[in-house]
């Protein structure tokens, strides 16, 4: 790499490290490229992105932002998980790193919060943002729901009743 194009990448990381919710770093002891190819996938469905980055260059990226934490878990062959919800990078990197020994969850950060290990799978064990929309329609809507079927039962009951009499009377 030369200057400009490692001032072109501390540049990308700067701008990601703005925009990302949470930062998740992770060490690669020999992953194989499948399932590297694999770990990429499975972040790019949750909404996530992962990217090996070099150490010295993400330190100078790190400069001034909210994730100065970091820098003391970028030594060795490292890579960042990061997305714009703060959970789904973390749920995604968790997930990964339960199906083979070939990763290893250093820490993260949410903002200025650091995370140790620990926190970054507590993390991913959180509802997504979007699980959390969901549930939240699903409450809003249940009164609704049944305000109407309160309303809708004196009725149904009448006409269950008027059936019966009818039936009655037709034998």
């Amino acid at each position: 790499m030369d200057r400009s194009q490692k001032a072109d990448a501390v540049a990308q990381l700067s701008e990601v490290f703005a925009q990302s919710g949470v930062v998740v770093v992770t060490r690669n002891l020999g992953l194989t490229v499948d399932q590297s190819t694999e770990l990429r996938t499975k972040m790019r469905e949750a909404g996530a992105t992962y990217k090996v980055a070099k150490n010295r260059l993400a330190k100078l990226a790190l400069k001034d932002t909210d994730y100065t934490g970091l820098d003391e878990f970028l030594t060795g062959p490292t890579a960042l998980g990061y997305s714009e919800d703060p959970v789904a990078a973390a749920k995604a990197v968790v997930e990964f790193a339960k199906t083979t020994d070939k990763i290893e969850i250093l820490g993260g950060s949410m903002g200025a919060q650091k995370l140790d290990e620990a926190g970054v799978r507590a993390l991913a064990s959180l509802p997504s943002l979007d699980e959390l929309r969901g549930t939240i329609v699903g409450l809003v809507n249940a009164p609704a729901t049944k305000v109407a079927q309160v309303v809708n039962a004196p009725a149904a009951k009448l006409a269950r009743v008027f059936g019966a009499y009818g039936a009655k009377e037709a034998a």
